[in-house]
């Protein structure tokens, strides 16, 4: 395994002592490799770690419900959440437990104000239902963004702007 001493996006959500920071991996090398064509290609090379949370969270709670993955997005520096799951009407209430189940599980791993940016629920084969106005707002009531069957850059948080991230010396005035 190649570990980084670089501070990326989770590595630095997680606390210090989190069981979890030695399963963090660099780039999309924690998401199975099936998982991987629900990213769009244009954006893979975007994530600088990530962790699969369903596995390593699993000792212990095998009957609970589990989240799938933490990416560490780098041009924002936030962490999303993603969910392959399938996409029917009577798996909406699943995804969600396994999101509420997620924040409870992840709270003990994570620094005082670190937080999960965005949780993403990707369609793990065809979409049988239908995105009516009732499901968006039972989605966003709970913080999901259902993004169909690929994350594109659409669906990631925005990188902070460069005048806005980039320092000014002190005692320099802008001309």
């Amino acid at each position: 395994m190649t570990r980084t001493n670089a501070v990326t996006p989770i590595r630095g959500a997680l606390k210090n002592d989190s069981t979890l920071q030695g399963s963090v991996q660099d780039g999309l090398a924690a998401v199975e490799n099936p998982h991987k064509k629900y990213f769009s290609t244009e954006i893979r090379a975007d994530f600088a770690d990530s962790l699969e949370i369903d596995r390593n969270l699993r000792p212990g709670r095998e009957q609970e419900n589990r989240w799938d993955y933490l990416l560490g997005h780098a041009p924002s520096g936030e962490v999303i959440a993603v969910e392959p799951h399938s996409a029917s009407q009577g798996e909406i209430s699943t995804v969600i437990r396994k999101r509420t189940a997620a924040r409870e599980q992840l709270r003990e791993h994570l620094r005082d104000g670190a937080r999960i940016a965005k949780w993403l629920w990707v369609a793990s084969g065809k979409v049988h239902f239908v995105a009516t106005e009732k499901v968006k707002l039972q989605l966003d009531q709970n913080g999901i963004e259902f993004v169909g069957a690929a994350v594109m850059a659409k669906h990631l948080p925005t990188a902070p702007s460069s005048a806005a991230a980039a320092p000014r010396e002190p005692g320099k005035r802008k001309r």
